[in-house]
């Protein structure tokens, strides 16, 4: 058998890498430009307040040192800009101002551990950016006034039909990744029919990741990933990646064969231990991940088969349920790291 030629460094990146760091590099924005807008208008609602020699009472004095927020995708980085406010309260005291959005002691953002992912994705595919909004900042966050949404809104929505149609004609990618993901979120839809995160990422001949394509969609449906496909098609990604992985339950599969023919399908490994060692026990887990890690990080397609061999050989009497998830997706014409 020949060698196989697929660099197995790129087996082991997941889309829900990149996704975090987007989502958290958009976190980081939308802060930012919600409390620029929120000092803004601040500013201006007291833009007439002056001393005796005409000088405005309330302006912008630099910056705040920068804080780190604990969100539900990691830490974020915030610096708010400083607001020198020089009028006196009737009790003769020094007014200040105070973000409505992001206290002074703030650390941690209210009501996000499971549902910021999925409501800000959904902000992104359908515009819903109020809602998406709140679950970032908490459903308290009173400084979200009509005006700052509006323009957040606005402005984001730029920025992502922007992104959402650039051109891909001069885009080649190596490797494609697909996933739909779900989050630990349940509302009005029944689970049988729950919509997730269909995710598109490729690799460039330069060995750069980038994401492609994200939308909302079924998991399984063909028809959701064939519309995706085509999209990126259409902005101009004509040329056939050389390999295509995913998770075996996809609908991606059936899409991929029709608009990039040729195009090599290749089972991926992380969903493929998970599925193997679902059917383990526990105590077993630590051995049989490493046995499969051999398979996938051998070097050559015939050191992969002695690995796999092994594992057949030493799991397949009292666990066949395992090995035959294993075994199964081996033959045929699908492209595997192991041959």
């Amino acid at each position: 058998m020949e060698q196989d030629t697929v660099n197995t460094e790129y087996l082991s990146i997941r889309p829900q890498d990149v996704l975090t760091d987007l989502l958290r590099q958009g976190a980081q924005e939308m802060l930012a430009t919600a409390i620029e807008n929120e000092v803004a208008e601040y500013i201006e609602r007291h833009a007439a307040a002056c001393d005796s020699q005409g000088r405005r009472l309330v302006v912008r004095n630099g910056r705040l040192p920068a804080r780190e927020i604990q969100t539900g995708v990691g830490l974020v980085e915030v610096q708010q800009p400083r607001v020198n406010d020089r009028r006196i309260n009737a009790q003769g005291e020094r007014m200040r101002f105070s973000s409505a959005i992001l206290p002074p002691y703030l650390r941690r953002t209210q009501s996000l551990d499971e549902l910021i992912p999925w409501l800000y994705l959904r902000g992104i595919s359908t515009g819903d950016f109020n809602e998406a909004l709140q679950a970032l900042l908490g459903p308290q966050a009173k400084g979200l006034s009509a005006t700052n949404i509006v323009r957040l809104k606005e402005s984001w929505q730029q920025e992502w039909k922007s992104w959402s149609r650039r051109s891909l004609a001069e885009k080649v990618y190596v490797y494609l990744w697909a996933d739909g993901i779900y989050f630990n979120i349940r509302l009005e839809e029944p689970d049988n029919n729950r919509q997730c995160i269909l995710v598109l990422m490729g690799a460039t001949l330069e060995g750069r990741k980038e994401l492609i394509a994200i939308t909302e969609g079924y998991r399984e449906s063909a028809d959701s990933w064939r519309e995706l496909l085509l999209e990126v098609k259409q902005r101009g990604l004509t040329t056939s990646p050389k390999v295509a992985t995913g998770d075996g339950a996809l609908g991606f599969w059936a899409a991929l064969r029709e608009l990039y023919p040729q195009t090599r399908e290749q089972r991926c490994w992380v969903h493929k231990t998970a599925n193997i060692l679902d059917k383990m026990p526990k105590s077993l887990h630590t051995k049989a991940k490493a046995m499969l890690q051999e398979i996938w990080m051998a070097a050559t397609r015939q050191e992969a088969s002695k690995a796999f061999a092994l594992f057949v050989e030493t799991f397949e009497a009292k666990y066949p349920k395992a090995v035959e998830c294993l075994v199964k997706d081996r033959e045929g014409d699908i492209v595997k790291c192991c041959g």
